[in-house]
Parts: C-alpha cells; structure tokens; sequence
C-alpha cells in the first residue's frame, strides 16, 4: 500500500470525487464520478488487447491524464481509482489474476501500476462484482441488505450482497452463477471447458444458437428476415426484437432462456434467501419477455419462504453500472 493508500484510510482525503474504469475486451470506459453517483465526465478508449497489457495500460493511464486535464481535476482532488475486470482478480492485492477475454492479462499488478503513475489510492474487483456495487449503492438494490445482481450477456456472472456486504469468498471467486450444472451428463460445452453449465444454455450466444437452429429447421421467423437486412448475422437484439412484434419462435427462445435462468437461480435464492434478484446485461434489456418466465419458474420450484420473499427486477443503471461500482470501490 503507497503513502497515499494509507492517507485515504485516515481519512486525509475526502473529496468525493472518484475515477471509475470499465475494462472490457474492446474498449475501456472511463469516469469521473462523484459521491452521489453521479458520472461527471466519461470517455472511452479501445483495449487495443492483442498488443499486450503494458499496451493496453499506458493507454489507460493517458486516458486518466486526459480525464483529469478535461475536468481541471489533480491527484489531490480523487479520493480513488477502481477498475473492474471481467475475469478473476485478487480484490486484496489489486492483482488481475486472469481476463480470459483480454489475451494477455495474467497475473497483471494493475493496482500497483496505476497508484506509483498518480499516487492515488487503487481498488479492482470482477465486473459484475462492480455492477452488485453500482447497483446497491444508486440502483435497484438500495435499501436491500440481501440480494443477487446477475448479468446475462456474452456469459453469465453475478454479484453477490449479504447482509449488506459483498460477497468476494476465500480466493476472491465468489458468484460464477452462469457454472452452476443443469444437466450432469451429456449436457453443452461451455466456455469454460466443462458441460452442463447454465451458461452454456442461456447467455447470448446461446440465444443465437437457438435462433439458427430453428432457421436450419426451416422456421420463418422474423428475425431471419432482419438478420437477411443486416447481412445475414443473428444477433441476441434481433431476437428480442422480433418477439417484442410478435414472432412466435423468438418469443418461444425467451421463454426456454428465461426458463434455464430460472431455475439456475432458484438454487441460489434456496441458499442464499435474497429479497431481491437484480437482472442487467445486454440480454436482460429485453425486458419482462426475459423477467416473466424467470419469476414464473422461481414461482414454480422454489422454496416457498425463500420464493414468495425475493422479487425479481431490472438492473437500473444500464451500462453504467460498472464504472459507477468501480468508482465506489474506495469505499468498500
């Protein structure tokens, strides 16, 4: 921990005013943020991934300069720095352990890197870690000492608050929702290199998956017709668009998606007793075509305690959910 590290901890440096950084395989999203908050300035920058970490850092660290140049913000000025990586990171060491979407970042002192460039305090945790955070704080889950923040988009990961605190577990690995097995033999492969896992059934790719099967099955469906306009390429948004109009295939994939998250997160609201499920990701903005036949299935085979307890929402801050968390980092 630097000299500056330790101020903040006494309390030497209490401005409210925080750097929040969302780092994602194609580009970065930086953010000034203040202790409301409240996005003061943001910018984005690409991750530039293949040309290696160091690469990808330094461009961060201009950005920073950048941001704090924009804003007519010094060192002095920000109580923090917070990252969030979607990967595996050592919350306590501020190390990123492994991004498996950013080739390169192994074992990568982040943390240590960015506070001997600025001399600020630096925190880093996973990104949906970082989003539970955002959201507890500002979003959906105020006033909840216990519930689950899941993102559904490309993978499925999850937050975790109990009891007012964030879930990290003994090796900073807590809340891989999207590898709980639905299937023990037989099941997907997952990304992840084992079978059966709730990601493998119910992400994004797997909406897709879906999708072109029932178009090889000789389905007329309007997202073939969009994807034809578009050149051909399913997307999950294309999906979701064709059955907010109707389609009766797409509308058919939401159900069996929101069915596989539902009963994926009906084992953890019978062991964690959550009030409250908070939904985000690009998937999740498909709205109640996702949400109703998640809460339906919780409804069905939960607990009854523990299901009649928890209600199933919305994310509230959107994209922003990861910068915001990240900023308040400092605080956590």
């Amino acid at each position: 921990m630097t000299e500056e590290s330790h101020n903040i901890e006494k309390g030497e440096r209490k401005m409210g005013k925080r750097i929040g950084i969302d780092v994602g395989g194609t580009n970065v999203k930086i953010a000034l943020v203040d202790k409301s908050g409240k996005i003061i300035y943001s910018n984005s920058v690409p991750t530039y991934a293949k040309m290696g970490y160091e690469y990808t850092v330094n461009n961060i660290k201009q950005a920073i300069k950048d941001l704090m140049k924009e804003t007519n913000t010094i060192a002095k000025d920000i109580d923090g720095i917070g990252f969030d990586f979607p990967g595996q990171v050592d919350y306590k060491t501020g190390v990123v352990k492994l991004a498996p979407n950013i080739p390169g970042w192994v074992n990568v002192p982040i943390a240590q890197m960015i506070e001997e460039e600025f001399h600020i305090p630096t925190r880093i945790d996973n990104d949906v870690r970082c989003a539970a955070l955002g959201e507890m704080k500002f979003g959906a889950g105020q006033g909840c000492e216990n519930f689950v923040c899941i993102t559904v988009g490309t993978g499925i990961g999850s937050g975790l608050v109990v009891n007012g605190q964030l879930v990290r577990g003994a090796s900073n690995a807590a809340g891989e929702i999207g590898h709980i097995k639905l299937q023990m033999k037989d099941g997907l492969i997952c990304g992840c290199g084992d079978t059966g896992c709730l990601e493998a059934y119910a992400s994004g790719p797997s909406i897709v998956a879906m999708a072109q099967d029932y178009i090889k099955g000789g389905k007329s469906t309007k997202f073939r017709e969009m994807a034809a306009a578009e050149g051909g390429e399913i997307t999950p948004y294309m999906v979701a668009k064709a059955a907010e109009a109707g389609d009766p295939v797409a509308k058919r994939i939401f159900a069996i998606v929101g069915e596989y998250i539902g009963i994926g997160l009906t084992s953890v609201i019978n062991l964690l007793n959550p009030e409250k499920v908070i939904i985000g990701g690009g998937v999740a903005e498909a709205g109640d075509l996702l949400l109703d036949p998640i809460r339906k299935t919780i409804k069905e085979r939960a607990m009854v305690v523990a299901g009649s307890a928890v209600e199933i929402v919305p994310a509230q801050l959107g994209n922003s959910a990861g910068v915001i968390g990240a900023s308040m980092l400092i605080d956590a």
